[in-house]
C-alpha cells in the first residue's frame, strides 16, 4: 500500500490564501474547511476554493514543501497556482532586491 500526502492551497472569500497538507482525500478536507465549525483562519474566510495540490509518497516533504510554500509571497504562490514554474526563481531574486 503506498502512502500519500497532498499539500494543497485554498482560495478563500477575502482573496487571501491558506496553504495546508492532508493525508485524506484533498476534497474531503476542503469541505472540513468550509463547513466544521471549527476557529481557525478558514473559518471566518468561507467559502474557501482549491486552486493547487501536489501528491507526496512521503510525509516529511510534503510538510517540507507546506512550510516552504507558506515562507512564499502572494506573487509568488499566485505564479505556482498558475503552474509557471519558470517565473518562481525570479520571483525568489526580485524579494531580495527590493528596497528595505
Amino acid at each position: 500500500m503506498q502512502f500519500e500526502m497532498t499539500v494543497y492551497i485554498l482560495r478563500c472569500a477575502d482573496d487571501s490564501y491558506h496553504v495546508g497538507s492532508t493525508k485524506q482525500e484533498v476534497e474531503a478536507r476542503v469541505w472540513e474547511h468550509n463547513n466544521l465549525p471549527i476557529d481557525s483562519y478558514t473559518a471566518k474566510r468561507r467559502p474557501v476554493v482549491l486552486v493547487f495540490t501536489e501528491s507526496y509518497d512521503r510525509i516529511l516533504d510534503a510538510i517540507a514543501r507546506e512550510r516552504q510554500i507558506k515562507g512564499w509571497s502572494r506573487r509568488k504562490k499566485e505564479a505556482l497556482i498558475a503552474l509557471a514554474y519558470e517565473a518562481l526563481p525570479e520571483l525568489s531574486r526580485r524579494s531580495h532586491l527590493m528596497p528595505k
